[in-house]
């Protein structure tokens, strides 16, 4: 983590080009416009929370399918890639017993900590979601704080993409940066997204948009065993 500042600073100097045009397969003509993009995702976390302090930036893609269309559903094999649009976020801790986060274009989401129950009237909506991933983080034994984030998406809602998953694989993003060290891998956030999208969300749903957004590039994965999955990422150019 690094003050807003510092990390404004090191985005217009090119600290993090060779991080950007890895992540977004872009070269080194087009890295500025993601770069502005980081900022713009820093100033709308600044002007909503107001906050001169230390953040964390992350990021997770939506995902295309390739081949195996809903036979996650079924036990079967699937081979999805994710893409270079994605769900971005400023976040840092704030101390408190209470979650905000702030996508652009949608009211605030609230968790309170102490309040991590499935709650019916929040079925379909993203403080379900929230609710749910904090929960397995809880349930794991990690002590998830209170944090502020900021989001802003350009994975369109109902392009295909799985805006939703990605939202899911940020929120588990940022709980494992901020709370887990980093410990908890990328394939048990997908899983910990599939369970916040079924039981807290109230939606029935395979894992394999989870798992395409948060093991990213391109991966063959076997459901037979849907508790564990083979992945296998796919070497392509």
């Amino acid at each position: 983590m690094r003050s807003i500042k510092e990390t404004i600073n090191a985005l217009k100097n090119g600290e993090y080009d060779d991080k950007l045009t890895y992540l977004y397969s872009c070269d080194k003509n087009d890295v500025e416009k993601y770069s502005d993009r980081y900022i713009d995702v820093i100033n709308g976390f600044e002007e909503t929370f107001g906050k001169d302090g230390d953040i964390a930036l992350f990021s997770a893609p939506g995902r295309t399918e390739i081949g195996g269309n809903h036979t996650d559903h079924q036990h079967g094999c699937v081979i999805a890639g994710s893409v270079n649009l994605d769900v971005i976020a400023a976040a840092a801790p704030n101390g408190t017993n209470v979650v905000r986060i702030k996508s652009e274009g949608y009211p605030m989401d609230i968790i309170k900590l102490d309040e991590l129950e499935i709650k019916e009237d929040e079925f379909e909506t993203a403080a379900a979601l929230i609710r749910g991933i904090i929960k397995k983080f809880v349930d794991l034994g990690y002590s998830v704080g209170g944090f502020d984030a900021y989001t802003v998406s350009n994975v369109l809602k109902g392009s295909g993409l799985s805006s939703s998953a990605a939202f899911e694989v940020l929120v588990g993003t940022v709980i494992n940066g901020l709370f887990a060290n980093g410990e908890v891998d990328a394939t048990e956030i997908a899983k910990f997204g599939k369970f916040a999208e079924n039981i807290y969300y109230n939606k029935p749903s395979g894992l394999m948009d989870q798992m395409a957004s948060s093991v990213g590039s391109m991966v063959f994965i076997d459901f037979k065993s849907t508790e564990k999955p083979v992945v296998e990422k796919l070497e392509f150019d």
